[in-house]
């Protein structure tokens, strides 16, 4: 289970999020603004020094104008992805 911000899992999660938001063409002031919060809380999460909740990520989709399911998909896809990281190596070689 990653409990880290700093997990390969994690990455991909913040850089989706981040994709998102400048796909969306929101800076991060103008999402914390919908958010309720300052700018500073945006950058907290897309560098990973702040996790978000579900209940969180739901409403940076919604200020985004993103399907939460659509963004979760787009999560799961990427994670599935084969990588080069710790998770790759376990396959190739199981213990």
């Amino acid at each position: 289970m990653a409990r880290s911000t700093h997990e390969q899992q994690y990455q991909v999660f913040l850089t989706l999020l981040r994709e998102l938001r400048l796909q969306a063409g929101i800076t991060q002031n103008v999402l914390a603004k919908s958010l309720g919060n300052t700018q500073t809380f945006v950058s907290k999460i897309e560098r990973g020094e702040r996790r978000l909740d579900l209940v969180e990520f739901v409403e940076v989709c919604e200020a985004l104008e993103i399907d939460p399911r659509v963004a979760l998909e787009e999560f799961l896809a990427r994670r599935r992805r084969p990588s080069t990281g710790k998770l790759a190596r376990r396959r190739k070689n199981p213990r």
